[in-house]
């Protein structure tokens, strides 16, 4: 399994680093407001990504945080086809989401904003803030570049962060219409996104390997789009 993906937040939401949580298997970075994560692994190599639904309007108030699925999922031992069943029938209760989980086995993908959940066969995935695979030009841009990347004989991390890097922006007429002004269109139509308020806080690769084993890079940004920092870790799942 190979993820490579950036987390776009407001600035001021404070975050801890990536690092083993404690009393937990999880590794993931922290969302420090609400206590949950944007993307983590287990020691027994569960993984979960979760991503905002893009909407015009804000969420009503009394909804329980996207990040606290990832720390469900991780500390499960239910197959995620089982496990997501479970969302599905209570997924009312949070903001709109996309949800990838995954154990090794199977990969299953989920939103409270589109249709049932499915499980994913081998191949290239690209989610942002829309349904899986929706054809935003950065998505296009992405996996189009992923795609290369994965098809060499070993995966490069560089590389990987390289296209994750990727400051362009589409032109005007190919973006997208979600309901938001025009400049926040241009700006969120970039991988990388760079602003004083909101952008690109962090940009991760996992790789999981055949029997186990676990490489997890986080890169970390301020609003200039300087590093800010790095936690890298390898390991070797426990069901490896």
């Amino acid at each position: 399994m190979i993820l490579a993906g950036n987390r776009d937040e407001f600035h001021d939401r404070p975050t801890a680093a990536a690092n083993w949580w404690d009393a937990t298997d999880a590794l993931a970075g922290k969302d420090l407001k609400a206590g949950g994560t944007w993307l983590g692994v287990s020691s027994r190599g569960r993984f979960g990504i979760v991503t905002n639904f893009r909407e015009a309007a804000m969420p009503s108030g009394g909804l329980r945080s996207r990040g606290e699925l990832i720390c469900e999922f991780l500390k499960s031992t239910e197959s995620p086809t089982a496990w997501s069943a479970d969302v599905e029938a209570n997924g009312t209760g949070y903001g709109g989401f996309n949800l990838i989980v995954g154990d090794g086995s199977e990969l299953r993908y989920l939103s409270n904003r589109g249709p049932e959940a499915k499980s994913l066969p081998a191949g290239v995935f690209g989610l942002s803030n829309r349904r899986l695979d929706t054809p935003w030009p950065k998505l296009l841009r992405a996996k189009k570049r992923f795609g290369s990347l994965i098809g060499e004989d070993s995966v490069d991390s560089e590389a990987l962060f390289d296209m994750l890097a990727d400051r362009t922006r589409s032109k005007d007429e190919d973006l997208p219409d979600t309901g938001l002004p025009h400049e926040w269109e241009q700006l969120l139509s970039s991988i990388c996104i760079v602003s004083p308020i909101y952008g690109t806080r962090a940009s991760t690769v996992l790789l999981i390997g055949h029997g186990g084993k676990v490489f997890f890079e986080e890169r970390r940004f301020d609003a200039d789009g300087q590093s800010t920092g790095n936690s890298q870790f390898a390991f070797d799942t426990e069901n490896g």
